[in-house]
Formats: structure tokens, sequence, C-alpha cells
């Protein structure tokens, strides 16, 4: 699948900004976050720009922008339908509880209750996101088990780590934010090596034979091509990563995704000052940067089955 860079953004931010409200309701659900004033308007303030552009850029990628209101009459059988919705439906217990936290310093009581609540929806939220690609069954390396709760854990573990940056930016250090964005980095990097895995090894579920039905008379190859220029299936389904790319994408993803901020992150337990400030900002960033290139990976390395009638063997 082509990669838009519309659709990167809105996975990777608005499920970063939904994980920074999920932390957001956790920590005050808990006691786990201080109800400080200017760290409220800097959480809360990030947490839903990267929420808000997330899901504006996801509009950039229709053929009519002016028009995505209309999806959501179809929240009976879209999960984009159900995200919008739910990423609606998160703002309004969020408008109090921020409001509270940021100009008043409460976050506890009524104003706990609100981000409990903002939390939950949150995370439906994600995991409407993710719906969109894992219901897809023509695309077998999204229709799979292993795709949902990669985003969650993901968004989770961005979140955390924004949460810990702006923590240690105020002088509030919280180890349980960090050893969360810790757990949680490991956590993706096993679920994504186990979706690779999974990508790589498992057996196609369409050929051109079983595409064309007629996988019983023997094998089925292309004679002629069904255009004789490239078209819009092409761009779109067709999309083509060189493995050994594809590979070393992988690494780099890993690595400046899971590892590093894993590792970072832990760091911040241990140092103090703008030290353990500067390490958990570069924790975020890094994180930022390797999930933009997983996302990137998880489209350009996605194929279609309409591919099978453009030459391609397995789907």
């Amino acid at each position: 699948m082509h990669p838009a860079l519309s659709v990167i953004v809105f996975t990777v931010f608005s499920g970063a900004g939904f994980g920074m409200l999920f932390m957001l309701g956790y920590g005050a659900a808990t006691r786990l976050l201080p109800p400080d004033r200017l760290f409220g308007f800097g959480a809360f303030g990030l947490a839903l720009a990267l929420a808000t552009v997330g899901l504006l850029s996801s509009t950039l990628h229709l053929g009519h922008p002016e028009r995505a209101w209309r999806a959501m009459s179809q929240w009976r059988s879209s999960w984009l339908s159900r995200e919008g919705l739910a990423a609606m439906f998160t703002y309004l217990p969020t408008a109090p509880f921020a409001v509270a936290w940021a100009l008043f310093g409460a976050n506890a009581g009524f104003f706990a209750f609100c981000g409990a609540i903002a939390g939950l929806l949150a995370l439906a939220t994600v995991v409407c996101t993710a719906k969109i690609y894992a219901s897809l069954k023509p695309i077998r390396q999204w229709h799979n088990n292993w795709v949902t709760p990669t985003y969650l854990v993901i968004a989770l573990m961005t979140g955390a780590l924004w949460i810990n940056a702006l923590l240690q930016l105020r002088g509030l250090s919280r180890p349980t934010v960090a050893i969360i964005a810790c757990v949680a980095a490991l956590a993706g990097m096993a679920l994504k090596i186990g979706y690779w895995r999974f990508v790589d090894n498992a057996a196609a579920r369409s050929t051109p034979g079983t595409a064309t039905g007629l996988g019983a008379l023997g094998r089925v190859r292309l004679l002629d091509a069904p255009h004789s220029q490239d078209n819009y299936l092409l761009r779109e389904m067709g999309y083509r990563i060189a493995r050994k790319h594809a590979w070393r994408l992988r690494r780099i993803s890993l690595s400046f995704g899971f590892f590093v901020p894993f590792v970072l992150a832990g760091l911040t337990a241990a140092v103090t000052g703008k030290l353990a400030a500067g390490v958990a900002v570069a924790a975020a960033v890094s994180a930022m940067l390797g999930v933009l290139i997983e996302r990137w990976l998880f489209f350009a390395e996605a194929r279609h089955t309409v591919t099978l009638y453009y030459g391609a063997e397995r789907a």
C-alpha cells in the first residue's frame, strides 16, 4: 500500500496524543501525577495538539476532505466512523478535566472521574484506529491479531514518554511513569518482532489461482497486463519496497522507536535535574521518529489482493 504521509501522521500523532490523555486520566485517578498547573497546561496542550493534528491530517487523504463529517453517520459498519465519534466523545470529559488541572491545579474528585472517562475513551479511540486497518480482509499484513495490541502499546509508550519528559522539565520526577514507559517499550518491541515474523512466515491467503478460481487447473500466471500504463490501483495498492531496504528500516525502527527510548527512560530514574529533563525529551523524540518509520513500513509492506491481477504471486 502507498505509505501516504497524511495517514502516517494521523496514526502516530493521534496515538501519542490519546496515549497522553490516557496517562493523564490514569495519573489523576491513582494520584500518580501532581496537580501542578504548569505541568497540566503543557501536558494537555501537547496531548490535544498531537491528537487534533493527527485527526485533521487524516482528512487530507480523502478525495473530498470537506465531506469528512459525513463519515460520522456510518458508525454501524465503519471503524473509521467509530474512530471519529470516539475521538469527539473523548474531548467532552477532557474539557473540564483540562481546565480544572491547568487553571486551578485540581485533578481529584469529580475532575479525576472526568479524567478516568477521558482516558478510557482515548483508549477506545486508539482501538478504533487500529480496527480501521485490522478489519480489512483483502490485506493479510493488516487483517491479523497483532495490529490492535501493537497500536495500543505504542500509543501508551509514546504517551508515557511525553508525560515523563514534561514531568522532568518541571522537576517533578515520577519514576513510576518512567517504568510504565520502559515496560511499554519492551512490549512494543516484542509485538513488532512478532508481527514481522508473522507477516514474513505466514502462508499466503490469496494467490492468482485462488483469486481467479482456476487453481485446480494448475499454476495460474499473468498472460497480459490489464492496463498498458500505471493507474490508481497500482499507485495506491501496488507499492513495493526492496527486502534489503525493509530489513534495514526495521532495525532502525526497533532501535530508535523502542530500544533507545527504553534505555533513556530508564536512565531518567537514575539522574536528576537538567540532565534528566534532556534525556527524557530525547527518549520521547527518538520514539516518535522510530514509530514514524515503523508506521511507514506498516503501510509500505502491505499487499492488497488486487495486485494478484497485476502479476503478484501472493498476497
